[in-house]
């Protein structure tokens, strides 16, 4: 069943501007439903008519939920029972509200009659004030009987009783042909579905005339009264000149066409109207009447005069006698007695004998009379009318204010005050006069449109607060002003500003990206915003056109090289930064010497274009190092050139190298050296005499000229050395060779044992050995025992702690000065070798003869041979 239902989407944007778009389960929302009513009427006519503009005006009030009750103010559901004004206004009321209106009205009509007539003495007419009570309709006051009061409720076009609330049918209606009759009854039917409002004009095709009948044309039947436009040319009422007024409805207006005419009596020409034509002069007629004595008294005239008032039969003054053959001219005697005639307070007669000429004016008859209120009793002339000063108590119709009116009758008059409580709408007073019961709903109507005012509906006053301007169908007029204006979505018509363009400026900038945020360009003037009420305040609501702002700095992340432009020290910057930054690395720019590199931090090179702009370039420090190029062939000794471009020159050092032995040092010129054979330089340092080092494996000297590498068979030593036995009382010499092999054999490293003991207990020991040792043993036994003795004495020579510390404080301070005197003893030694090592170069680079030095060689020290 829910495929069943029908799609429930609002159909207009008015719809969403109700309240909250809330709709309950009674409340369901229907479709715009104006092609399907209006479908019959347009195949007709083929376009819209103003007739349609009442119901349309309904449609709308109904899809936004504005339709409203006049009498209670409360929006009017689709579920809730409705009636409608057939008469006039065609407003839409509650069912039950009308219904309680009605009997009020018509209850206080009737009790209104019923005060001023008596059941008791007119219950015939109070019976029928009853009947005939009226009540009217809340908004445009039309009459309705007590028997039209809505008992049931019907769909709009009557047919249908207890429409049901259907989502594809307009509200409260049955949903087929109205059927009602048209207008001006012209036979024809409303082809509308069952709608509110009146019924739009016929649209059936006539033949009729214009209102002058010269044109024939075929016509819906509701606009076949229509103008020719052309000329009325029908005669006037003179039957002389024909209308010159355009094709009019109705009568001719009056013949205005000037002419000299005469009056009545022929006597007086003037220029008049033809409308005024027949006039009477102010000249009287004074034409003698036909009996030759009496003039005529009447004014102009046409014809003739007629005959004289006087001839005949002829009465006295009172017309009690008669008198026959009487001249014309002879006046009628009086007949003596009372006149009789009826005064004008049509209750007594004139009291004088017969006379000429009017009676009395007032009537002085003494009569006995009582006051209007019955409160005073009176005998006064009968012309003069009796009124106490007594003052009426009696409450009004309207059941509020007393009638206060002096001398009443009972019948007091309608109250003359204005009512003047306030409306349910809370905005405006009663303007009636003051009544009883309930006051008429507030008349007025708001009307509630758009910014363009195309689309609007009307609202009972009070009720305008809750609403929102309909959605209008039609296009904003207002132009945008940014660059998207080709490109911008259109929208409807609105009060307040236009929304926003949405969208991205892509505007470009000077370094070619593009601004990526959203269109911020100039606006259009707004709208007011929509108000029912003007504020008392000025708004401080822009009125002008926005310029819109500027595009910001281009916010694109780049990479950025540092001011040396190092490769990997680029950083991510915001591309309109034109912050300059260094990467604090060394520049690491090649120096004009060609060996070493910039050690400045990253700076800006000069004759970088980049950078030209801005004036910060500098140039790389001078190199102030000294030469450190390796040189060839191959030398220790740096080039004492400063750091310089190309090869090193020679090297002209003299380089010191001691012989194989260590005996002698040698001085040769470092590149004479360098660059011999490796053979050949082990030739050179030999200083030719013995090689003075001391054999591995024994404490004797090699026997060997100075060589290099390790001495030659260092186990053939011949050299003789004194062995002893452990206590070293027995001794014997041997061969080196043969010691080396002794202890060979008993598996000892020569290399382990120390040079002080060499040839230490080869040898066993005999008697006198033992002798000799326990007389040592003995002799140390007795030290001990003197040490012992010493120490005993010196425990009993207790010292105290403090003099103690004392004591080790003295002795610490006299060392410090003994080692701080002997530490600048050193220094001074060390500065004086120095010194002296210093002279003694000077003197070996002093040289007379360059080729001698390669071959010259000096003897600094000798090695003691012992």
């Amino acid at each position: 069943m829910a495929s069943m239902r029908p799609r429930q989407s609002p159909s207009s944007d008015s719809e969403a501007d109700s309240d909250d778009n809330v709709t309950g389960p009674d409340e369901i929302q229907h479709t715009d439903l104006s092609d399907t009513i209006f479908k019959s009427y347009l195949q007709i006519t083929g376009r819209s008519s103003p007739d349609l503009s009442k119901i349309q005006a309904f449609l709308t009030s109904s899809r936004s939920g504005a339709l409203s009750c006049l009498i209670c103010l409360e929006r009017i559901k689709l579920s809730h029972p409705t009636w409608s004004c057939s008469s006039g206004c065609f407003a839409v009321f509650h069912l039950l509200c009308i219904q309680s209106w009605a009997r009020q009205a018509s209850d206080l009509a009737a009790e209104r009659a019923l005060t001023r007539l008596s059941r008791e003495h007119f219950p015939v007419a109070a019976a029928n004030a009853l009947e005939s009570s009226v009540w009217n309709c809340p908004k445009c006051r039309v009459e309705y009987t007590k028997s039209q009061i809505p008992k049931t409720y019907f769909c709009f076009c009557g047919k249908l009783e207890n429409p049901p609330s259907d989502p594809w049918i307009l509200p409260h209606s049955c949903g087929e042909i109205c059927g009602r009759p048209l207008k001006y009854n012209c036979g024809h039917e409303c082809l509308l579905l069952c709608h509110p409002g009146p019924c739009p004009s016929c649209p059936k095709l006539v033949k009729s005339r214009c209102f002058c009948g010269t044109v024939e044309d075929v016509r819906r039947c509701g606009f076949k009264n229509f103008s020719c436009n052309g000329v009325c040319s029908k005669f006037l009422d003179c039957g002389i000149h024909r209308c010159l007024e355009v094709c009019h409805e109705g009568m001719c207006p009056p013949c205005r066409a000037r002419g000299i005419y005469r009056c009545r009596c022929d006597r007086t020409e003037e220029e008049r109207e033809c409308c005024e034509r027949n006039f009477r002069c102010a000249i009287p007629c004074e034409r003698l009447l036909g009996c030759g004595k009496h003039f005529c008294d009447e004014g102009c005239h046409s014809g003739p005069c007629g005959v004289c008032p006087l001839q005949g039969k002829r009465t006295c003054p009172c017309g009690k006698k008669v008198h026959e053959g009487m001249a014309c001219d002879v006046a009628a005697p009086t007949c003596g007695s009372t006149c009789g005639k009826m005064l004008n307070c049509g209750l007594h007669r004139c009291p004088e004998r017969c006379h000429r000429g009017p009676c009395l004016e007032t009537c002085r008859t003494v009569v006995m009379k009582h006051c209007r209120c019955g409160s005073l009793k009176k005998e006064v002339p009968c012309y003069q009318d009796l009124a106490c000063e007594r003052k009426c108590q009696r409450v009004r119709d309207c059941g509020r204010h007393a009638c206060r009116r002096r001398c009443c009758d009972g019948d007091c008059l309608p109250c003359s005050e204005i009512c003047g409580r306030k409306l349910r709408c809370n905005n405006h007073k009663c303007p009636s006069p003051c009544h009883r019961g309930a006051c008429a709903p507030c008349p007025i109507m708001v009307t509630i449109s758009c910014f363009c005012g195309e689309t609007h509906f009307e609202v009972p006053c009070g009720t305008e607060a809750e609403q929102k301007p309909p959605r209008c169908p039609k296009l904003c007029s207002i132009s945008s002003l940014c660059r998207h204006r080709s490109n911008c979505k259109t929208h409807r018509c609105h009060y307040g500003a236009c929304p926003p363009c949405r969208l991205v400026c892509e505007e470009e900038y000077p370094c070619g990206h593009t601004c990526k945020l959203r269109c911020h360009g100039p606006k259009p003037a707004p709208n007011p915003e929509f108000t029912l009420k003007p504020k008392k305040k000025k708004s401080n609501q822009q009125t002008g056109i926005s310029p819109g702002s500027p595009c910001p700095s281009c916010p694109e992340l780049v990479w950025r090289p540092c001011l040396g432009q190092h490769i990997g020290a680029e950083q991510m910057m915001v591309c309109s930064d034109r912050t300059i930054f260094s990467c604090q690395n060394l520049c690491g720019s090649l120096l004009r010497c060609g060996n070493h590199y910039c050690t400045k931090p990253c700076h800006a090179l000069k004759g970088q274009s980049t950078l030209s702009l801005h004036g910060r370039s500098e140039s790389c420090e001078e190199c102030d190092l000294t030469c450190q190029k390796e040189r060839t062939p191959a030398c220790p000794h740096p080039c004492p050139r400063p750091c310089h471009v190309g090869e090193c020159s020679p090297c002209k050092a003299l380089i010191k190298r001691s012989c194989h032995c260590g005996s002698m040092v040698h001085v040769f010129e470092c590149t004479y050296y360098n660059c011999l054979p490796e053979k050949e330089q082990l030739n050179v340092r030999s200083c030719g005499g013995p090689c003075h080092r001391k054999l591995p494996y024994c404490t004797h000297l090699c026997p060997e000229t100075c060589h290099p590498d390790q001495c030659p068979s260092p186990d053939k030593c011949c050299k003789k050395i004194t062995v002893r036995c452990a206590c070293q009382t027995l001794k014997k010499e041997w061969l080196c060779q043969d010691l080396q092999a002794a202890y060979r054999k008993k598996g000892l490293d020569l290399k382990d044992i120390p040079k002080n003991q060499f040839g230490l207990g080869l040898l066993p020991c005999n008697s006198e050995c033992t002798n000799k040792v326990k007389a040592i043993e003995a002799e140390l036994q007795l030290r001990k025992t003197k040490v012992t003795e010493v120490k005993e004495v010196s425990t009993e020579n207790h010292v105290p702690k403090r003099r103690k510390k004392r004591e080790r404080m003295q002795e610490s301070r006299e060392i410090s000065k003994l080692q701080a005197t002997v530490a600048t003893l050193w220094k001074c030694l060390v500065f004086i070798s120095i010194i002296i090592y210093k002279d003694r170069e000077k003197d070996f680079q002093e040289i007379e003869h360059p080729q001698h030095r390669a071959s010259c060689h000096y003897s600094v020290g000798l090695v003691d041979k012992s």
